[in-house]
């Protein structure tokens, strides 16, 4: 299911929201089967082993690096794969009051890559061990380590993404330098990187300050300011060489780029 995380974030910060079970689970190499997931929404915590998850029809390989949420009353398809033994924590949760706004998270279910986290291991220890000692202290403490295993799977997830963002951008750049002479569009890219427009345009922005059309157009101009000043080729060879079929469209992309046509860069500087 897709979501902006930034919402996801969001949905839990302005939610009321309780601990109802903490489970550890152990399932059997070859086990399989179909049920309904509980009342109320879950986060599955893997452990070691691997299976698949399906929530509605939607499949979530087990990994150590994710977690995966669950939602309320869900078609579950549960399958351990490979000859090790299944383990994994779950913590179920009811959601008292929504967040308007948000995503209806008893309807949501998602993974998140976290990486290796030794707090959280260590989170889940405490609330593994605290949820089981009835009195209102312990409660108390459960809700607030719940809030903590929050916390740190959002703030892994974040410095993944930023890392991941960089990756793609500094990738994306490359390509365009290298391909900027054949035919590209932002649809292309975007295809391309398994990214929508949208992500595409935040990723670029965030770390060009602009979006990849504009990146695209900038990196051609500035190509073809080179050549102009470097090279005694034709205007309209020019225009091809970076990717303008069309001499006259391209300068006039030029020509509100750069501030002036081709030409007259040409003129001022052998002047």
């Amino acid at each position: 299911m897709e979501f902006e995380f930034n919402q996801l974030v969001e949905s839990f910060a302005k939610s009321d929201f309780r601990v109802k079970e903490v489970y550890r689970y152990k399932v059997e190499p070859g086990r399989k089967g179909r049920q309904r997931t509980a009342p109320f929404p879950g986060i599955l915590i893997p452990i070691s082993g691997k299976a698949e998850f399906g929530f509605n029809g939607i499949q979530y390989i087990t990994d150590p690096k994710k977690i995966i949420h669950g939602g309320a009353e869900m078609l579950l398809d549960k399958k351990v794969i490979g000859n090790k033994e299944l383990q994994y924590m779950a913590i179920l949760y009811e959601v008292k009051n929504e967040h308007r706004n948000g995503l209806r998270l008893p309807d949501t279910h998602f993974e998140l890559t976290i990486g290796h986290s030794p707090r959280l291991k260590g989170l889940l220890n405490r609330l593994w061990k605290i949820s089981h000692i009835p009195d209102t202290l312990s409660e108390f403490q459960r809700e607030t380590l719940f809030r903590c295993v929050l916390e740190e799977i959002f703030v892994c997830t974040e410095k993944r993404f930023v890392s991941h963002d960089r990756d793609l951008y500094e990738r994306i750049s490359d390509y365009i330098h290298e391909h900027y002479s054949e035919e590209l569009s932002v649809g292309d890219l975007a295809e391309m990187y398994e990214l929508t427009p949208n992500r595409l345009y935040y990723i670029f922005h965030k770390y060009a300050g602009m979006g990849p059309g504009d990146y695209l157009i900038l990196y051609r101009m500035n190509r073809a300011k080179e050549l102009l000043l470097t090279t005694d080729a034709y205007v309209h060879e020019i225009a091809g060489e970076v990717g303008y079929s069309d001499p006259l469209y391209f300068s006039r992309i030029f020509q509100k780029r750069i501030g002036c046509s081709p030409s007259e860069l040409r003129k001022v500087i052998k002047e």
